[in-house]
């Protein structure tokens, strides 16, 4: 493929945008670039330059008198590791899924096919308006030079991507609840989780600090965090462990919670010393604080959305892959009253199926006063913040991502204001999030660097990549028919499990429509 990572990005003036950003609205303005930061921005930057004598040689020009120029957008919570499974699946249960969608459940995969489907995933995020992306990847079984392989894609087509390895030093010690009394003995065997032990707690640990030593600061776009696959499924001194290094290395820890039914039924049966609550568990064990960030967050109760908020940790909400993996619909409007830091993720290709912000800004805000039956928080405007400064807040680059403004990255995605679903203007930042699509993408830059032009990548070719993906698709499509002959005789009791714990009363219910009960007639 025709690439390179050696694109320099040189002095750049925007002329003639119309800037959005939630907090001030639209605007028109120009934007002056310099070593891939905003080094000025107002009306007027153009003639002032024109008139000192013209413009700087080597200085390039980027015509945005027809586009709406916003920050990049930033997935708070993604997975490159099964982007080749999009299209795959209809709408499950999230335990049905883990048994299809992880990579725990595959035989091992080429390099080729890392790469393939790391670029993949990256290219249709660019192309989106997602210039940053915090990648929560697992690597099964762990090769270390599969690290490298996913970190140089990203560098070849050029985005900005948070990196963390996710592991977990106890997965599948708690059963999905009922399953052991549901499932016949002879088909019984430990759900599969996200990921599989890679050794002991320290070896784990050891693994970890190795490949941050190895390959932190080798990519100019690539920051490193903490995975840890999800809280229960890890030792309260691993998670100590990961809160001390997350201080000493000033980075951050990435997890999920409470993402579907099962897993605040089997927290009140196992963290009853703790009132049965995760976030009182991780709160008390001192692990609940601010580097922390957690994914989904579908199942929480009133107190622990208190707690979350009083620590000062954050939470990325991913609604599209939670509709589709029926694990409900996320406590948005009391996270936002209660003032919990909100990113917005675009989580799996297998279970959302696009990596797709404005399908995320959309949700978060019509989701919410669905579930609720009533108008409120959050509007459009905190939906757009979320997908940019709450996102950029939630990775740990809230003072160099997600603004336009002096001093920030310059990471903008440039939309085309000639869109139909954009006109008539009446409220650009409303018609944004409830109206524009990706199609309106047209322009995205990194570091001042153009990497999508034309609504093409500039780095790569898109056509080789897209044949490469599909010579791979026959071999990883084989895999998964086996991986599904052999799950067969289980699936029946996974849908049992599942309505068991649905029966099961933990003082809330995140679904907006339950059966009603049979009137009698």
């Amino acid at each position: 493929m025709n690439a390179s990572t050696t694109h320099a990005a040189g002095p750049l003036l925007i002329e003639g945008g119309m800037l959005l950003e939630a907090a001030s609205g639209a605007r028109a303005a120009d934007i002056l670039v310099e070593e891939g930061v905003i080094r000025e921005v107002g009306e007027g930057i153009a003639a002032r330059l024109r008139a000192a004598g013209g413009l700087p040689v080597g200085l390039r020009v980027i015509d945005a008198r027809e586009r709406y120029v916003v920050p990049g957008f930033i997935a708070a919570h993604f997975h490159s590791h099964d982007a080749l499974l999009r299209g795959l699946f209809e709408p499950m249960t999230l335990e049905a899924w883990l048994a299809l969608g992880v990579p725990v459940n595959y035989p091992p995969r080429s390099r080729e096919e890392i790469r393939a489907r790391a670029l993949l995933a990256a290219l249709e995020c660019l192309r989106s308006g997602i210039t940053t992306v915090q990648d929560l990847c697992t690597l099964h079984p762990f090769d270390e030079s599969h690290v490298g392989v996913v970190l140089d894609a990203y560098d070849e087509v050029g985005i900005r991507v948070e990196f963390a390895l996710q592991v977990a030093d106890a997965p599948g010690q708690y059963r999905v609840p009922h399953w052991d009394e549901v499932v016949p003995s002879e088909l019984r065997r430990s759900m599969a989780t996200s990921v599989k032990p890679l050794g002991h707690r320290e070896a784990i640990l050891e693994l970890v600090d190795g490949q941050i030593e190895r390959w932190r600061g080798r990519h100019a776009r690539t920051t490193w965090g903490l995975g840890a696959a999800t809280p229960e499924n890890c030792s309260d001194a691993f998670l100590q462990a990961l809160t001390e290094r997350a201080e000493r290395l000033d980075c951050r820890i990435y997890t999920h919670l409470y993402e579907s039914k099962s897993t605040v039924v089997n927290a009140r049966a196992h963290f009853a010393h703790h009132g049965g609550s995760l976030v009182a568990w991780m709160d008390a064990i001192g692990v609940l604080g601010p580097r922390l960030t957690m994914a989904h967050c579908v199942w929480l109760q009133p107190a622990e959305i208190e707690a979350i908020a009083r620590a000062g940790a954050r939470v990325a909400l991913n609604s599209a892959s939670n509709l589709k993996t029926l694990s409900g619909v996320a406590p948005i409007r009391e996270l936002f009253e209660a003032g919990v830091g909100v990113g917005l993720g675009t989580d799996n290709s297998s279970c959302s199926d696009a990596q797709d912000m404005f399908t995320a800004m959309k949700l978060l805000a019509l989701l919410s006063s669905a579930s609720h039956g009533l108008t409120g928080r959050p509007d459009a405007r905190e939906a757009f913040a979320a997908a940019t400064t709450g996102s950029a807040a939630g990775i740990g680059q809230a003072d160099r991502l997600g603004r336009i403004a002096p001093g920030f990255r310059a990471d903008l995605t440039l939309i085309d204001r000639n869109d139909p679903a954009l006109h008539p203007v009446n409220d650009p930042i409303r018609q944004l999030v409830y109206a524009a699509s990706v199609r309106s993408v047209q322009t995205v830059l990194v570091d001042g660097e153009v990497v999508v032009d034309g609504a093409r990548s500039t780095r790569i070719d898109e056509r080789e990549l897209f044949r490469e993906v599909a010579e791979l698709m026959p071999g990883l499509r084989a895999d998964l028919a086996a991986i599904i002959e052999r799950g067969a005789p289980v699936a029946p009791y996974l849908s049992e499990v599942h309505r068991r714990n649905l029966a099961v009363p933990v003082g809330i219910d995140r679904y907006i429509a339950r059966p009603v009960a049979a009137s009698g007639r």
